[in-house]
């Protein structure tokens, strides 16, 4: 064992640094390969965002374009969707404004050389024949001229496409969508309250992208998916099935009701993941979607007492402590500790927990109190100590004795402090 854990190597991949869930990560890097859907089922703390984040990871890098809002001339209120390349679509829009500036500057034209010769004719007959009718008429054939000029600002500036989603050349985007509202999950029409006498937006530009159009050509994770509403769930098998999906207004009451888009793009890789108790509020036709095209996999709870997992569990206190950055390493009695605590938490013999969340907290919380005690490292006793913090409120309650108030908890806490988890046993696979 290493005399500092800071001398752990941490691995340059995501998929590498998941520990304890082999079959898991044979699958995982199956789907990125294939692009094929994800269902992670398993206790929370098992590593399944982690897994969701390294299948993006290995995807492919995908290429630079634009998901842009377009007006649509013959429908307002479907605006156009249009994938480009940036520079082709700002360079199309600069054509579009020459172009109109052309125009305008013809039209204008014209109209100045008829004003001009109106008022050439005015003066003419005012001053030859003093007709004030005729001048009156040419005075009002002049505003009617007027109103009919084009401004110079164009039409074109006016109504400039609106980039819903830009793409660089790159790795893969991961979306965490977990707990998104409907309107950030599948897009949004923002609300004009200025809805006539020229001050409206136009309908393409309060347009907004939902999570399923910024993941598309990558991983969208959505955690806790039986939360999910049952007609969202059929948004999000719609967005799959399809590759695509309309962005219309879902806020009742706001003029954003009246506009639906044309068919963006998702092309997606789904990573769901939920607990047991979630599996039957999945709708039957999406999970039946994601058997038909992927894995669902249940993640481990627990992994075998092995020197290969011990020292992936030197390595996971490692990457914890690197990323916490304000807590120092432990030597190797407070990880022996450590594998103690993790044997306890499997509730099985010979095995160690995969629940590696709540074992990050123990971690956090020993180095917290090294700081506290001023120390270069964290010793066993640090991790002792960190055992009576971080107990669950369970195993609080079966420390405290009959009618003692819970602020003696802590102090007695080393002697009463039950470390058998029997009652709160990991569910087997």
């Amino acid at each position: 064992m290493n005399e500092n854990a800071d001398t752990t190597e941490r691995p340059p991949l995501l998929i590498d640094q998941v520990i304890g869930q082999e079959h898991a990560v044979a699958v995982v890097r199956l789907a990125a390969k294939q692009r094929r859907f994800v269902l992670l089922i398993g206790e929370p703390g098992t590593g399944k965002s982690l897994l969701g984040r390294a299948i993006a990871e290995l995807l492919p890098p995908t290429e630079a374009f634009c998901v842009a809002s377009l007006e649509n001339p013959d429908d307002p209120s479907c605006p156009r969707i249009v994938v480009r390349p940036r520079a082709e679509l700002e360079a199309e829009q600069k054509k579009e404004r020459q172009q109109e500036r052309r125009e305008t500057f013809s039209h204008n034209y014209l109209l100045s050389l008829a004003a001009g010769g109106i008022l050439l004719l005015c003066g003419w007959l005012l001053i030859r024949d003093r007709a004030y009718g005729l001048s009156l008429a040419g005075v009002m054939a002049l505003i009617w001229l007027w109103r009919l000029r084009k401004p110079g600002r164009t039409r074109a500036s006016g109504r400039a496409a609106k980039i819903l989603v830009e793409r660089k050349a790159g790795p893969a985007p991961f979306i965490d969508a977990t707990a998104s509202s409907e309107g950030a999950l599948f897009g949004d029409v923002r609300h004009d309250p200025y809805q006539s006498g020229g001050s409206e937006s136009p309908p393409h530009a309060l347009v907004e992208p939902g999570a399923v159009h910024r993941a598309h050509g990558g991983i969208l994770y959505i955690d806790e998916i039986g939360n999910l509403s049952v007609e969202a769930q059929k948004l999000l098998l719609t967005a799959i099935q399809d590759r695509s999906l309309p962005i219309t207004g879902r806020q009742s009451g706001s003029s954003g009701t009246l506009i639906r888009s044309e068919p963006v793009p998702c092309d997606f890789v789904l990573v769901a993941a939920g607990n047991v108790e979630d599996l039957p509020r999945i709708i039957p036709a999406l999970r039946s979607r994601i058997l038909g095209y992927g894995f669902e996999v249940l993640t481990a709870c627990t992994m075998p007492d092995t020197p290969q997992h011990r020292r992936d569990l030197d390595r996971f206190v490692a990457q914890e402590v690197n990323k916490d950055g304000r807590i120092p390493h432990f030597t190797p009695s407070a990880l022996a500790l450590i594998y103690e605590e993790a044997r306890r938490r499997s509730g099985q013999a010979g095995r160690l927990t995969t629940r590696l969340r709540e074992l990050g907290g123990l971690v956090r919380i020993a180095g917290d109190l090294a700081i506290q005690a001023g120390l270069a490292q964290v010793d066993a006793d640090q991790v002792q100590l960190a055992l009576r913090y971080a107990a669950s409120i369970e195993e609080q309650q079966l420390a405290l004795p009959a009618g003692h108030d819970v602020s003696g908890l802590i102090p007695e806490f080393s002697a009463r402090l039950v470390h058998s988890s029997s009652e709160f046993p990991c569910p087997r696979r």
